[in-house]
Parts: C-alpha cells; structure tokens; sequence
C-alpha cells in the first residue's frame, strides 16, 4: 500500500511539473527570418564598359587640286557617307552620385561614301554639248579607330534612371580604303589608294543609364563626335599617271552616333541580413 501511494505521489509531481512547460514553450514568439538591409547606391569605384552602337558620319568638305584648277565648279550631289557600325570598349572610375571619367577605344566600322559634282574649264557656263565642262563621281570607303578619355557629370537618379552629359578628347586613325573618281563626260577617271592619318578628335555626350543591379547599368548614349580630316594617296588615271599630286582630302569629318552600352562596377557591396530575432529567457 505504501508503494502504491509513493508512485501515485511521483506521477502527480510530474504531470503538475510539465503542464507549465508546455504551456510557457507555447507562448514564445516565433523565430523571425532575416531580412536583406537595403543597400545603399553604389558611387564609387573601377567598371568595365562595353558598347556597340551606329554612326552617322559626314564631312565638311572634300577638295581636289585637279578641280580647283576649273573656272567654276560646284556640287551636284554633295559628299555624304551610308551609316556604319561601331564597337568598343573602356574602363572608368565612378568618384561619386555626379561625377566620373573613363577612356574608351573603338573600332568604327567601313562606311561608303559618295558625290558628284560638275566643272567649266573656261568660264562660258553649263552649256549643253561643251565639251570643256567635265563631272566627277566619286566613291570609297572610310573608317576609324578612335580613342578618347572622357568626363561625365551625372543629373540626379529616379527610380534607378540617371540622365547624364559629357566630353571626351582623343585621337583618331582615319583610314579612306581607295577612292574612285569617274568622269562620265570626257570618259576619263583615276583612283586614289588607301591611306591612313591620326587627327585630334573630340566629344559630346548625352544620355540615359539605368541602374539593373548595384553593379550592372545598361546606358543609351547619344555622341556628336569631330574626327577631323582625312585623305587618299595621289589620284591617278587608269593607266597609273598624274599630272600633279592631287589626293582627295576630306575636311572636317564628324558623325552622329548612337550607342547601346552596358557598365560593370566593380566591389558593390553585397546585401547586408539582420540578425534574427530570438527570444532571451
């Protein structure tokens, strides 16, 4: 009998001992999952660029010393070149939310050009039939390696757009692939070979990028760039002669172009997490 009463005392002070557990263990707070710390902008540091893009170039004016000798002459269908495209690459610093610099290089593509003008050798006008007037048809091929350092000033962020603008100055290796000069009327005509030239060359730029990720933008840009001049060798007749040295010179060559490009900054910081939540006893 007194076995039976001890272990019906213990199993009380048992079931008495837990049900509090039970029901302290119920009244704790769920654990609370950490939460990603937003990241503040990314304004500083080293990126890569990329960008392909279309030009659309033309020159000032194209002159001939053989031309010049006429008594009048002028444009029937002025110098112009087909668009070309473009690609290249750069690395920069972004210094902060307004202002960073980069230098870029880039290959821009063969591009065709054409024109057409018409000369008096003795000043009696464009009279049907004369047999001293004479025309020029003209046609080749250009193209450009470009190479600029940059600055550009950033005008405020919304919602991860940042409109910018900008200047750049470098240099340019202007190349005219061959050029081909035919003159319909006395049947005669020449060609100039290739030649390449480096001329200073300067920048415009204007904008829009947008912030995917703390270290990738994608940037639509639009650039007004002067290449500066360029040239063939001496142009000669079919038979390989020239009475004097008369190269085609392209003066003051520019273009408008539009790019597509992508920045990676490099060391954007990576989300932070909270701590979580615990209970403390």
């Amino acid at each position: 009998m007194l076995t039976r009463a001890m272990m019906a005392l213990a199993a009380g002070v048992t079931a008495f001992t837990a049900a509090p557990a039970v029901h302290a263990a119920d009244l704790l707070p769920p654990l609370v999952q950490p939460e990603p710390v937003p990241v503040p902008p990314v304004f500083g540091g080293w990126y890569l660029r990329g960008d392909i893009g279309i030009t659309n170039q033309g020159v000032d004016d194209l002159n001939n010393a053989v031309v010049q000798t006429a008594a009048s002459w002028e444009w029937v269908n002025e110098p112009n070149f087909d668009s070309g495209g473009l690609a290249g690459l750069g690395f920069g610093y972004q210094f902060n939310q307004w202002a960073r610099v980069d230098i870029t290089g880039e290959y821009r593509g063969k591009t065709s050009f054409h024109a057409f003008d018409r000369y008096d050798t003795n000043g009696n006008g464009y009279l049907p039939g004369d047999t001293d007037n004479g025309t020029n048809q003209y046609s080749g091929m250009k193209s450009e390696w470009l190479f600029l350092a940059n600055a550009y000033f950033d005008l405020g962020s919304w919602n991860g757009f940042s409109p910018y603008a900008g200047a750049g100055i470098g240099v340019s290796r202007n190349t005219i692939h061959g050029i081909t000069d035919i003159n319909d009327r006395t049947g005669g005509g020449g060609y100039g070979e290739e030649n390449s030239e480096w001329q200073l060359a300067w920048a415009l730029h204007a904008g829009l990028a947008y912030q995917m990720t703390p270290n990738l933008a994608i940037d639509l840009g639009y650039r007004y760039v002067s290449l500066g001049d360029a040239s063939s060798k001496d142009i000669r007749d079919f038979n390989g002669n020239s009475a004097i040295y008369n190269p085609a010179e392209f003066e003051d060559l520019y273009s408008h172009d539009i790019k597509l490009g992508l920045r990676y900054t490099f060391g954007a910081p990576a989300p932070v997490y909270a701590e979580p939540v615990v209970a403390s006893y």
